[in-house]
């Protein structure tokens, strides 16, 4: 299936103007994390369809929103709600540590 790509010019108009939660996952292909985040991003937005959308952007290509948003590191994921960052996560993680760190944002309980 595979997440939708965003870019620096799709940007405001796939995230920031979102009628709902929009997981931004910052990547880039020779980074080894983000690959192993793609299968839990991807099970994430499955199992969470309708309560928030995630979406990949490559940092090497999309330049613009990596550093507007001072993403340092990577695989850093950010939660934008009404285009606003309500949450940061830096790092690979867990499915489970993923579900926990963002029950608030799906309706699930933390």
């Amino acid at each position: 299936m595979g997440l939708n790509q965003v870019t620096d010019a799709s940007f405001a108009a796939d995230v920031e103007q979102s009628n709902i939660p929009v997981l931004v996952d910052f990547w880039a292909e020779w980074c080894g994390p983000c690959r192993m985040m793609n299968p839990i991003l991807e099970k994430f937005q499955e199992t969470h369809a309708g309560a928030i959308n995630v979406v990949k952007l490559n940092v090497d290509d999309n330049p613009e929103a990596a550093t507007r948003f001072k993403v340092l590191s990577i695989p850093t994921m950010l939660v934008f709600k009404n285009g606003e960052v309500v949450k940061q996560l830096v790092g690979a993680m867990s499915e489970a540590r993923l579900e926990e760190a963002l029950g608030e944002w799906v309706g699930t309980p933390a």
